[in-house]
């Protein structure tokens, strides 16, 4: 069975976009983005709600290299060859390739997914991401913690979820951000 996986890179008092909508300052070294690229090679599918995937549709047309690859360039290619579907009932068309709108985030589809999916499956936004953790959905979490603290934004968990944790790992970089991996306690 493929895992529900929740990745986000936020300030270390959780938000993943500051009150002014500015997330320059999560943009990851190519340190964390080659770790990143790790993580990612596992997902088959990523879910995306319509304000990220207008954030992450950059990535259909980014550089994807000839010779070796710099972390961006390969992070690319790992989005372009994958799946990815869109929750939103605004959004009429997409402008990348594998991909397709739902309208509503259904739980039942999604569970049906991780029954039979061959890899893993991604589930990006932290808005998205609450709904899958408030049905119980996510399996896994891979919190980036950069060192700022910006105030005020959106966050990356939501309030009113309790979710028992078990840490599996910990990294540190040398930019001073930390990655925390944690799968829901049985």
């Amino acid at each position: 069975m493929a895992k529900l996986i929740y990745a986000a890179i936020s300030s270390l008092d959780e938000y993943v976009v500051d009150s002014e909508g500015n997330f320059d300052w999560s943009m990851p070294d190519e340190e964390v983005h080659r770790f990143v690229n790790d993580l990612e090679q596992s997902i088959g599918t990523y879910l995306y709600g319509r304000r990220m995937y207008e954030v992450m549709q950059y990535w259909e047309t980014a550089d994807t290299g000839d010779g070796e690859l710099s972390a961006a360039q390969e992070y690319a290619r790992i989005w372009q060859t994958a799946d990815k579907i869109v929750y939103s009932k605004s959004l009429q068309q997409v402008s990348s390739s594998r991909t397709r709108i739902e309208p509503e985030f259904d739980p039942d589809m999604v569970g049906q997914m991780k029954a039979a999916a061959a890899h893993d499956i991604s589930v990006s936004g932290p808005t998205l991401a609450s709904q899958a953790m408030k049905l119980g959905l996510v399996d896994e979490f891979h919190l980036f913690l950069t060192p700022i603290v910006v105030g005020g934004g959106t966050r990356a968990l939501p309030d009113n979820v309790r979710l028992p944790l078990e840490l599996l790992d910990e990294r540190r970089f040398g930019n001073g951000v930390v990655h925390l991996h944690y799968r829901i306690r049985q």
